[in-house]
């Protein structure tokens, strides 16, 4: 099941930031950083965003979270995080799905690490194709996709 989550509330803005956490340091591991930005974002941007986030949800427990951002032309998928016990269990893609079947726009766009392979092949199977790519100013390879 998925909902959208209240971020404006602490004890929510608390959970989105736990799972963000757990999967973040995941990917900081595989793309072999010992800085990585995303695991710097305090609780309070959370809270105070004004981008919708939505919970996948298995048994009760959350699972996954995508964070974004929607206008009439585009929607951004600013954030996706799975919770590392639930990997390889197609909740990125659910996820993903549900922003499509849900907002229409003209263009979704993503980005990630380039190095991120589960990412960007996950990316391509829901048929978004580059768009660029480029280095952040502390080394990471980005590309963005859009479908």
């Amino acid at each position: 099941m998925i909902e959208i989550l209240q971020n404006s509330k602490k004890e929510v803005a608390n959970s989105i930031h736990s799972l963000f956490q757990l999967s973040y340091a995941v990917e900081a591991k595989l793309l072999n950083l010992k800085y990585f930005p995303p695991l710097k974002r305090p609780i309070e941007s959370y809270q105070k965003s004004t981008s919708v986030f939505y919970g996948y949800l298995v048994e009760k427990e959350r699972a996954g979270i995508i964070e974004i951002s929607h206008s009439t032309t585009y929607t951004e998928i600013n954030s996706l995080a799975v919770h590392p016990m639930f990997f390889r269990r197609g909740i990125g893609k659910g996820l993903i799905e549900f922003v499509f079947d849900s907002f229409d726009s003209k263009h979704f766009t993503v980005e990630t690490a380039i190095k991120n392979i589960p990412a960007t092949t996950l990316y391509k199977k829901l048929g978004f194709h580059e768009v660029k790519q480029w280095d952040t100013e502390i080394g990471i390879r980005k590309i963005q996709f859009i479908k």
